[in-house]
């Protein structure tokens, strides 16, 4: 294992050095010598001891080779042969074992669905804070939408969205979303999913080249909105795929593709979908 000596005084665990209590550091890294080496005496005369444990977690060689996050990668017919159990509200709202069933199923495969939630706002803003804080966008916090054209994005009418991504426009996007169907009249509502991680590995095993150009180039990300009393203008920079750069891990993608027209079905259960 390496380490550079610099950072390993810099991440001293002892009492003197680190706060355990907070998880911070009491060390001004400024003051620590550039040239520091192990085995020489030092005037503040400073003991740091390293577990074994610790230094293989964070030795450099692990980093490269450690994942952040496992997923799997799945389309339609892995999906189905998964056969992802959904999670019932109450159990989701309750009990631990609810909470981590789909906090799994939605680490591994990105997507989540609850059952039987009452169709209410309220009952959704319980379920989004069972997962997390809910943050505060130009839309609000929790908010309900119709095709009303009340806002100035194609969400607020009846045209079909093709597979995309939200928020691509924030400088950070969202990292988790809650749909909750509360109210059809009619036909249409059908929710086309796609696992975009999945779409991203075969762009990387067919086009290495064009894999590279996607998680380099930063681009404009923009949202322009002017309905009523609406006036948002919205820039958000950054490369289509971002990926971590010590593993070359993928981690966030910013995508929107063009609108097409879809056939929708109804559906007859209650999903908060994530």
């Amino acid at each position: 294992m390496r380490f550079d000596y610099v950072w390993l005084r810099d991440h001293c665990r002892s009492a003197s050095c680190y706060n355990s209590k907070t998880h911070q550091r009491s060390l001004d890294t400024a003051s620590v010598d550039l040239c520091i080496q192990p085995k020489t005496i030092r005037p503040d005369g400073h003991v740091t001891r390293y577990d074994l444990d610790w230094l293989v977690k964070n030795s450099y060689e692990g980093q490269k080779q450690k994942v952040i996050q496992p997923r799997i990668l799945w389309n339609a017919e892995i999906y189905q042969q998964a056969q992802v159990p959904s999670v019932d509200f109450q159990s989701f709202l309750e009990t631990k074992e609810g909470l981590k069933n789909f906090l799994q199923n939605f680490l591994l495969y990105g997507i989540a669905f609850v059952e039987n939630v009452p169709p209410t706002q309220e009952h959704t803003e319980k379920l989004a804070e069972r997962i997390s804080l809910i943050r505060e966008t130009i839309y609000g916090r929790m908010w309900y939408f119709t095709s009303d054209f009340s806002r100035g994005d194609t969400a607020y009418t009846k045209l079909a969205l093709d597979r995309h991504t939200d928020t691509t426009y924030f400088q950070e996007p969202c990292g988790i979303q809650v749909f909750h169907c509360l109210k059809h009249e009619g036909t249409g509502g059908r929710t086309l999913l796609v696992d975009g991680f999945y779409a991203a590995e075969q762009v990387l095993q067919k086009a290495p080249e064009e894999f590279e150009l996607l998680s380099n180039v930063p681009l404009k990300h923009e949202y322009i909105e002017n309905v009523g009393e609406c006036h948002n203008h919205m820039i958000g920079v950054g490369p289509v795929l971002n990926i971590y750069p010590w593993n070359k891990e993928l981690y966030m993608i910013r995508a929107f593709l063009h609108h097409i027209k879809a056939e929708k079905k109804n559906k007859q259960k209650n999903y908060a979908i994530i």
